[in-house]
Protein backbone atom coordinates (compact mmCIF):
# COMPACT_ATOMS: atom_id res chain seq x y z
CA UNK A 1 0.00 0.00 0.00
CA UNK A 2 1.05 3.37 -1.26
CA UNK A 3 1.73 6.34 1.17
CA UNK A 4 -0.03 9.34 0.14
CA UNK A 5 1.90 11.63 2.67
CA UNK A 6 5.61 10.36 0.90
CA UNK A 7 7.87 13.12 0.04
CA UNK A 8 10.96 12.70 -1.68
CA UNK A 9 14.15 14.19 0.13
CA UNK A 10 15.11 16.05 -3.35
CA UNK A 11 12.57 18.85 -4.35
CA UNK A 12 13.65 21.07 -7.50
CA UNK A 13 12.34 24.57 -7.18
CA UNK A 14 10.54 26.19 -10.38
CA UNK A 15 13.02 28.94 -10.31
CA UNK A 16 12.46 32.52 -11.39
CA UNK A 17 11.04 33.95 -14.30
CA UNK A 18 13.88 35.91 -16.06
CA UNK A 19 12.64 39.51 -16.96
CA UNK A 20 12.37 41.16 -20.37
CA UNK A 21 15.73 42.45 -21.75
CA UNK A 22 13.41 45.15 -22.75
CA UNK A 23 11.71 47.86 -20.72
CA UNK A 24 8.59 47.18 -20.70
CA UNK A 25 7.46 50.67 -19.31
CA UNK A 26 9.29 52.37 -22.76
CA UNK A 27 7.56 54.43 -24.65
CA UNK A 28 9.66 54.34 -28.04
CA UNK A 29 7.65 56.77 -30.14
CA UNK A 30 7.96 59.36 -27.54
CA UNK A 31 12.32 58.84 -27.91
CA UNK A 32 13.54 61.20 -30.72
CA UNK A 33 17.13 61.13 -31.84
CA UNK A 34 19.22 64.10 -31.08
CA UNK A 35 18.91 66.81 -34.10
CA UNK A 36 21.90 68.64 -35.23
CA UNK A 37 22.39 72.12 -34.80
CA UNK A 38 22.79 75.09 -37.50
CA UNK A 39 26.55 75.66 -38.05
CA UNK A 40 26.50 78.99 -36.71
CA UNK A 41 24.80 77.64 -33.09
CA UNK A 42 28.07 75.35 -33.24
CA UNK A 43 30.56 77.94 -34.02
CA UNK A 44 29.48 80.18 -31.30
CA UNK A 45 29.12 77.29 -28.74
CA UNK A 46 32.82 76.27 -29.57
CA UNK A 47 34.08 79.91 -28.96
CA UNK A 48 32.25 80.59 -26.29
CA UNK A 49 33.81 77.56 -24.47
CA UNK A 50 30.73 75.41 -24.58
CA UNK A 51 31.63 72.13 -23.56
CA UNK A 52 28.18 70.79 -24.73
CA UNK A 53 28.72 71.72 -27.89
CA UNK A 54 32.45 71.15 -28.27
CA UNK A 55 31.79 67.40 -27.77
CA UNK A 56 28.60 67.89 -30.55
CA UNK A 57 30.97 69.55 -32.56
CA UNK A 58 33.68 66.67 -32.11
CA UNK A 59 31.58 63.69 -32.12
CA UNK A 60 30.63 65.27 -35.86
CA UNK A 61 34.16 65.66 -36.92
CA UNK A 62 34.41 61.84 -36.14
CA UNK A 63 31.34 60.84 -37.65
CA UNK A 64 31.84 58.88 -41.22
CA UNK A 65 28.70 60.15 -42.53
CA UNK A 66 28.66 62.38 -45.69
CA UNK A 67 26.98 65.16 -44.75
CA UNK A 68 28.36 65.09 -41.41
CA UNK A 69 31.67 65.69 -43.23
CA UNK A 70 30.13 68.85 -44.61
CA UNK A 71 29.20 70.49 -41.62
CA UNK A 72 31.98 69.97 -39.73
CA UNK A 73 34.63 70.92 -42.06
CA UNK A 74 32.56 74.07 -42.31
CA UNK A 75 32.76 74.41 -38.49
CA UNK A 76 36.49 73.89 -37.85
CA UNK A 77 37.10 76.22 -41.28
CA UNK A 78 35.17 79.32 -39.14
CA UNK A 79 37.64 77.91 -35.86
CA UNK A 80 41.15 78.11 -37.64
CA UNK A 81 41.37 81.60 -36.49
CA UNK A 82 40.90 81.31 -33.46
CA UNK A 83 43.22 78.22 -32.92
CA UNK A 84 47.37 77.97 -32.32
CA UNK A 85 47.37 79.63 -29.33
CA UNK A 86 48.13 76.29 -27.04
CA UNK A 87 50.87 74.39 -26.13
CA UNK A 88 50.70 70.73 -28.06
CA UNK A 89 52.05 68.32 -25.74
CA UNK A 90 52.18 64.75 -26.90
CA UNK A 91 52.50 61.65 -23.89
CA UNK A 92 53.58 58.28 -24.41
CA UNK A 93 55.01 55.51 -22.70
CA UNK A 94 56.04 51.68 -21.91
CA UNK A 95 52.56 49.48 -20.61
CA UNK A 96 52.32 50.39 -17.10
CA UNK A 97 54.05 53.59 -16.82
CA UNK A 98 50.98 54.91 -15.02
CA UNK A 99 50.29 57.79 -18.49
CA UNK A 100 46.97 58.06 -17.19
CA UNK A 101 47.98 58.68 -13.58
CA UNK A 102 50.75 60.80 -14.71
CA UNK A 103 47.92 63.18 -16.83
CA UNK A 104 45.83 63.55 -13.81
CA UNK A 105 48.52 64.36 -11.59
CA UNK A 106 50.35 66.86 -13.88
CA UNK A 107 46.90 68.31 -15.37
CA UNK A 108 45.85 69.08 -11.67
CA UNK A 109 49.33 70.83 -10.78
CA UNK A 110 48.54 72.55 -14.15
CA UNK A 111 44.64 73.55 -13.75
CA UNK A 112 46.00 74.76 -10.10
CA UNK A 113 48.20 77.19 -12.06
CA UNK A 114 45.10 78.54 -13.88
CA UNK A 115 45.95 76.73 -17.46
CA UNK A 116 42.99 75.31 -19.15
CA UNK A 117 43.47 72.26 -20.31
CA UNK A 118 42.07 69.12 -22.78
CA UNK A 119 43.05 65.81 -22.54
CA UNK A 120 42.61 64.09 -25.86
CA UNK A 121 42.73 60.35 -24.88
CA UNK A 122 42.77 58.27 -27.67
CA UNK A 123 41.72 54.46 -26.79
CA UNK A 124 42.70 51.34 -28.67
CA UNK A 125 39.68 49.98 -30.88
CA UNK A 126 39.22 45.99 -30.83
CA UNK A 127 39.93 44.63 -34.42
CA UNK A 128 37.03 42.30 -34.08
CA UNK A 129 34.16 44.38 -32.68
CA UNK A 130 35.87 47.86 -33.93
CA UNK A 131 35.13 48.77 -30.16
CA UNK A 132 36.75 51.01 -27.21
CA UNK A 133 36.30 51.09 -23.92
CA UNK A 134 36.54 54.77 -23.45
CA UNK A 135 37.71 54.67 -19.86
CA UNK A 136 39.69 57.26 -19.51
CA UNK A 137 37.01 59.70 -17.57
CA UNK A 138 36.70 57.47 -15.20
CA UNK A 139 40.66 56.56 -14.32
CA UNK A 140 40.85 60.56 -13.90
CA UNK A 141 38.01 60.91 -11.67
CA UNK A 142 39.57 63.82 -10.25
CA UNK A 143 40.49 65.99 -13.25
CA UNK A 144 37.04 65.11 -14.85
CA UNK A 145 35.51 66.81 -12.61
CA UNK A 146 38.19 69.96 -12.71
CA UNK A 147 36.32 73.08 -14.02
CA UNK A 148 39.55 74.18 -15.67
CA UNK A 149 39.80 70.66 -17.76
CA UNK A 150 38.38 68.46 -20.83
CA UNK A 151 38.64 65.06 -21.42
CA UNK A 152 37.70 63.35 -24.54
CA UNK A 153 38.31 59.83 -24.60
CA UNK A 154 38.27 58.95 -29.03
CA UNK A 155 38.45 55.70 -30.30
CA UNK A 156 42.16 55.11 -32.60
CA UNK A 157 39.78 53.39 -35.06
CA UNK A 158 43.07 51.25 -36.33
CA UNK A 159 45.02 54.32 -37.07
CA UNK A 160 48.88 54.05 -36.92
CA UNK A 161 50.39 55.13 -33.40
CA UNK A 162 46.59 55.23 -31.50
CA UNK A 163 45.94 58.58 -32.99
CA UNK A 164 42.87 58.82 -34.49
CA UNK A 165 42.51 60.67 -38.13
CA UNK A 166 40.02 63.67 -36.60
CA UNK A 167 42.88 64.09 -33.61
CA UNK A 168 44.54 67.06 -35.59
CA UNK A 169 41.10 68.67 -35.82
CA UNK A 170 40.06 68.02 -32.81
CA UNK A 171 43.28 69.45 -31.71
CA UNK A 172 41.62 72.87 -33.59
CA UNK A 173 38.42 73.06 -32.03
CA UNK A 174 39.76 72.48 -28.35
CA UNK A 175 41.70 75.43 -28.68
CA UNK A 176 39.52 77.75 -30.55
CA UNK A 177 37.04 76.72 -27.06
CA UNK A 178 40.00 78.37 -25.00
CA UNK A 179 42.17 75.83 -23.79
CA UNK A 180 45.71 76.94 -23.60
CA UNK A 181 47.46 73.34 -23.01
CA UNK A 182 46.44 70.27 -25.31
CA UNK A 183 47.61 66.93 -23.77
CA UNK A 184 47.65 64.18 -26.22
CA UNK A 185 47.41 60.28 -24.52
CA UNK A 186 48.40 57.60 -27.05
CA UNK A 187 47.71 54.09 -26.84
CA UNK A 188 51.13 53.24 -26.29
CA UNK A 189 54.49 52.82 -27.65
CA UNK A 190 53.25 51.16 -30.91
CA UNK A 191 54.67 50.52 -34.45
CA UNK A 192 54.71 54.38 -35.57
CA UNK A 193 54.72 56.93 -32.61
CA UNK A 194 55.05 59.35 -35.68
CA UNK A 195 51.33 59.55 -35.68
CA UNK A 196 50.95 61.69 -32.40
CA UNK A 197 54.53 63.60 -32.92
CA UNK A 198 53.76 65.16 -36.08
CA UNK A 199 50.76 67.01 -34.05
CA UNK A 200 52.23 68.01 -30.80
CA UNK A 201 54.94 70.76 -30.06
CA UNK A 202 56.38 68.56 -27.17
CA UNK A 203 56.74 64.56 -27.33
CA UNK A 204 57.27 62.97 -23.93
CA UNK A 205 57.87 59.51 -23.33
CA UNK A 206 56.91 57.97 -19.72
CA UNK A 207 58.98 55.08 -18.39
CA UNK A 208 59.40 53.20 -15.57
CA UNK A 209 62.14 51.83 -13.39
CA UNK A 210 62.56 48.01 -12.31
CA UNK A 211 61.17 46.63 -14.94
CA UNK A 212 64.17 44.56 -16.69
CA UNK A 213 66.75 46.09 -18.75
CA UNK A 214 65.17 49.23 -19.60
CA UNK A 215 67.28 50.30 -22.72
CA UNK A 216 65.79 47.06 -24.53
CA UNK A 217 62.25 47.51 -24.23
CA UNK A 218 61.61 51.00 -26.32
CA UNK A 219 62.67 51.41 -29.92
CA UNK A 220 65.57 53.73 -31.05
CA UNK A 221 62.74 55.67 -33.56
CA UNK A 222 60.82 56.56 -30.38
CA UNK A 223 63.92 57.58 -28.58
CA UNK A 224 65.11 59.74 -31.78
CA UNK A 225 61.72 61.60 -31.08
CA UNK A 226 61.61 62.28 -27.95
CA UNK A 227 61.92 65.80 -26.29
CA UNK A 228 61.92 63.97 -22.38
CA UNK A 229 62.26 61.56 -20.91
CA UNK A 230 59.96 61.34 -17.62
CA UNK A 231 61.09 58.01 -14.84
CA UNK A 232 57.29 57.70 -13.67
CA UNK A 233 56.56 56.09 -9.76
CA UNK A 234 59.64 57.30 -8.28
CA UNK A 235 58.48 56.89 -5.01
CA UNK A 236 59.13 54.77 -1.97
CA UNK A 237 61.29 51.99 -2.16
CA UNK A 238 61.80 52.70 -5.72
CA UNK A 239 63.73 56.44 -5.71
CA UNK A 240 67.04 55.08 -5.73
CA UNK A 241 65.94 52.53 -8.94
CA UNK A 242 64.38 55.67 -10.90
CA UNK A 243 67.54 57.66 -10.61
CA UNK A 244 69.88 54.87 -11.80
CA UNK A 245 67.22 54.47 -15.05
CA UNK A 246 67.51 58.09 -15.32
CA UNK A 247 71.03 58.12 -15.40
CA UNK A 248 70.90 54.96 -18.05
CA UNK A 249 68.63 57.15 -20.06
CA UNK A 250 70.26 60.19 -20.22
CA UNK A 251 73.74 57.94 -21.36
CA UNK A 252 71.60 56.63 -23.69
CA UNK A 253 70.64 60.14 -25.60
CA UNK A 254 73.96 61.47 -25.77
CA UNK A 255 74.73 58.59 -28.34
CA UNK A 256 72.30 60.44 -30.45
CA UNK A 257 72.42 62.88 -33.60
CA UNK A 258 71.18 66.40 -32.38
CA UNK A 259 68.26 67.34 -32.63
CA UNK A 260 66.65 69.84 -35.74
CA UNK A 261 65.02 72.11 -32.68
CA UNK A 262 68.83 72.43 -31.01
CA UNK A 263 67.36 70.88 -27.85
CA UNK A 264 68.95 68.61 -25.65
CA UNK A 265 66.09 66.09 -24.42
CA UNK A 266 66.58 65.76 -20.66
CA UNK A 267 65.50 62.60 -18.07
CA UNK A 268 63.40 63.63 -15.14
CA UNK A 269 62.09 61.41 -12.34
CA UNK A 270 58.33 62.40 -10.75
CA UNK A 271 55.52 60.35 -9.28
CA UNK A 272 52.22 60.74 -9.71
CA UNK A 273 51.22 59.12 -6.42
CA UNK A 274 53.43 61.63 -4.29
CA UNK A 275 52.70 64.27 -7.16
CA UNK A 276 56.87 65.00 -7.42
CA UNK A 277 58.54 66.37 -10.34
CA UNK A 278 55.43 67.96 -12.25
CA UNK A 279 56.89 71.35 -11.26
CA UNK A 280 60.39 70.85 -12.64
CA UNK A 281 58.57 68.84 -16.00
CA UNK A 282 56.60 71.86 -16.45
CA UNK A 283 59.02 74.40 -16.73
CA UNK A 284 61.17 71.95 -18.66
CA UNK A 285 58.26 72.39 -21.27
CA UNK A 286 58.24 76.35 -20.87
CA UNK A 287 62.32 76.41 -21.55
CA UNK A 288 61.73 74.19 -24.92
CA UNK A 289 59.31 76.72 -25.95
CA UNK A 290 61.27 79.82 -25.48
CA UNK A 291 64.25 77.99 -26.84
CA UNK A 292 62.31 76.93 -29.99
CA UNK A 293 59.91 80.10 -30.57
CA UNK A 294 63.40 82.06 -30.38
CA UNK A 295 65.35 79.86 -32.92
CA UNK A 296 62.81 80.01 -35.18
CA UNK A 297 61.76 75.76 -35.12
CA UNK A 298 58.28 75.90 -33.02
CA UNK A 299 56.96 78.09 -35.71
CA UNK A 300 58.38 75.97 -39.02
CA UNK A 301 57.41 72.63 -37.30
CA UNK A 302 54.12 73.52 -37.36
CA UNK A 303 53.92 74.81 -40.90
CA UNK A 304 55.62 71.38 -41.55
CA UNK A 305 53.03 69.43 -39.70
CA UNK A 306 50.55 71.09 -41.39
CA UNK A 307 52.35 70.38 -45.55
CA UNK A 308 52.59 67.01 -44.03
CA UNK A 309 48.65 66.97 -42.72
CA UNK A 310 47.57 68.11 -45.93
CA UNK A 311 49.47 65.19 -48.23
CA UNK A 312 48.10 62.70 -45.83
CA UNK A 313 44.88 64.02 -46.31
CA UNK A 314 45.39 63.58 -49.92
CA UNK A 315 46.40 59.42 -49.75
CA UNK A 316 43.74 59.11 -47.28
CA UNK A 317 41.18 60.49 -50.11
CA UNK A 318 42.53 58.85 -52.78
CA UNK A 319 42.06 55.69 -50.68
CA UNK A 320 38.64 56.06 -49.69
CA UNK A 321 37.45 56.98 -52.87
CA UNK A 322 39.40 53.65 -54.34
CA UNK A 323 37.58 51.59 -52.43
CA UNK A 324 34.29 53.36 -52.27
CA UNK A 325 33.68 52.59 -56.14
CA UNK A 326 31.31 49.75 -56.43
CA UNK A 327 33.11 48.62 -60.15
CA UNK A 328 36.30 48.58 -57.98
CA UNK A 329 34.77 46.69 -55.49
CA UNK A 330 33.80 43.84 -57.91
CA UNK A 331 36.94 43.49 -59.79
CA UNK A 332 38.70 43.39 -56.36
CA UNK A 333 36.53 40.29 -55.21
CA UNK A 334 37.08 38.89 -58.79
CA UNK A 335 41.16 39.20 -58.56
CA UNK A 336 40.90 38.09 -54.86
CA UNK A 337 39.70 34.69 -56.16
CA UNK A 338 41.93 34.54 -59.10
CA UNK A 339 44.89 34.95 -56.62
CA UNK A 340 43.53 32.04 -54.43
CA UNK A 341 43.20 29.99 -57.21
CA UNK A 342 46.70 30.70 -57.86
CA UNK A 343 45.91 32.05 -61.29
CA UNK A 344 47.35 35.29 -60.80
CA UNK A 345 50.12 37.53 -58.69
CA UNK A 346 49.10 40.01 -56.31
CA UNK A 347 51.10 42.24 -58.17
CA UNK A 348 50.04 41.87 -61.39
CA UNK A 349 46.31 41.67 -60.29
CA UNK A 350 47.14 45.16 -58.26
CA UNK A 351 48.32 46.85 -61.48
CA UNK A 352 45.28 45.72 -63.72
CA UNK A 353 43.46 46.97 -61.01
CA UNK A 354 44.70 50.49 -60.60
CA UNK A 355 44.87 50.97 -64.26
CA UNK A 356 41.47 50.13 -64.41
CA UNK A 357 40.35 52.91 -61.86
CA UNK A 358 42.89 55.47 -63.50
CA UNK A 359 41.67 55.20 -67.10
CA UNK A 360 37.87 55.69 -65.57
Amino acid sequence: MENDNFKPALHVQDGVNQPSIVNPYLDFSRMKKVSLLDRQTYIDGVLRGDRVVLSQAITLLESSKHEHYQLSQSILEACIPYSGKSMRIGITGVPGAGKSTFIEAFGKYLTGLGYKLAVLAIDPSSERSKGSILGDKTRMEELATDENAYIRPSPSMGSLGGVTRKTAETLILCEAAGFDTIFIETVGVGQSETAVHSIVDFFMLLMISGAGDELQGIKRGIMEMTDAIVINKADGDNIEKAKFTRNQYANALTLFSPSPSAWKPPVLTASSLSKTGMAEIWQMILDYKTLTMQNGYFEQNRIKQQQDRFRRFMEEELLDRFYSDMEIKESIKQYEQLIAEKKMTPYTSGKLILEKYLQK
